[in-house]
């Protein structure tokens, strides 16, 4: 047992690899975010003033917002992907948390000026009715983010990144939001006594915006108020410890999100008659047993106790 933790290396070798390919896939794929961001902020500004569409307008407004929580995401990875050092002794991926919530809080403020923006201006008249060449743009970016998303997202999920996934969110809800964008645009060139309905699909653009934003900062905030994983990890962290050869009780296990991983501490019981070296083997037995089977756990630091003679093997983690 004790060659067999000797050869899986210390916490968090094994990770190493990882940490580095997810780097340069965060990079790459922002990257891509980033300059289709810059391109449809483009294209929708200058469509949405030469077809005189405020949704439209809004519209660009909001990918324009995605272009900074893309720099956000570009700067962000530099600080927390570097290994633990001794200021930071855990690792430094709840600064993935801090840019996450940072790009929900920047779609929210962009969710809110475009909603004050659409509501206070109503009942202005459109010098100009809109144009059919807004609702073309309009499209153009429906079908162009929802590529981005999908892509964002899945490399997101794929490396266990929360701030990659929120920022594919944000593509999403650019998607989601050229939609009434566009209905806006068709309704008020088909029907010029409507053209306020121009002004209120900018509203309704906004408030898919704000959905968003709430989507993004309600996990990273759970996450950096230090809230346990659910009970079922728990209860699956207990069995596999539970499992291990020599394990008599295990409790009081104790759980933190650490961006996207997990880190573990509990308490296991053994034969008090077990020496030292024997100890540490079942601890070590124990940690990486749980490491293995639990993908999203990054750390375990087990505590050894002595068994009371008479005490029944429990597995629980309410003690």
């Amino acid at each position: 047992m004790a060659e067999a933790a000797q050869k899986r290396g210390p916490v968090g070798e094994g990770d190493l690899p990882r940490t580095e390919t997810g780097v340069r896939e965060v990079r790459r794929i922002t990257w891509i975010g980033l300059i289709g961001n810059i391109l449809m902020s483009g294209l929708k500004l200058t469509v949405g003033i030469v077809g005189s569409s405020q949704a439209v307008v809004a519209d660009a407004v909001h990918s324009i917002s995605d272009i900074t929580t893309d720099v956000a995401v570009l700067v962000g990875v530099r600080y927390w992907s570097p290994p633990p050092d001794e200021c930071h002794p855990y690792g430094h991926r709840r600064i993935e948390s801090i840019v996450t919530v940072g790009i929900g809080v920047a779609l929210g403020v962009a969710g809110l000026l475009i909603a004050y923006k659409g509501i206070a201006s109503v009942r202005d008249e459109h010098i100009r009715r809109p144009g059919w060449i807004a609702f073309i743009g309009a499209m153009i970016s429906i079908l162009a983010k929802e590529i981005l998303y999908r892509w964002t997202n899945a490399v997101g999920k794929r490396i266990r990144s929360s701030a990659l996934c929120a920022n594919a969110w944000h593509h999403r809800s650019d998607a989601l939001s050229s939609i009434p964008a566009a209905l806006a645009v068709a309704v008020a060139v088909i029907k010029p006594e409507l053209s306020f309905v121009d002004h209120m699909g900018a509203v309704i653009v906004a408030v898919f915006i704000l959905h968003a934003s709430w989507k993004i900062v309600k996990p990273a905030l759970t996450e950096l108020s230090d809230r346990g994983a659910p009970g079922h990890v728990t209860a699956r962290i207990c069995e596999v410890a539970s499992a291990t050869d020599e394990v008599v009780d295990v409790h009081a296990v104790r759980t933190r999100r650490m961006g996207p991983g997990i880190m573990v501490d509990l308490h296991i019981t053994v034969d008090g008659s077990m020496s030292v070296t024997r100890g540490h083997d079942v601890s070590e037995a124990v940690k990486w047993g749980i490491k293995q089977q639990m993908e999203d756990v990054i750390d375990v630091v087990v505590h050894l106790e002595p068994h009371a003679n008479g005490v029944s093997r429990i597995s629980s983690s309410l003690k």
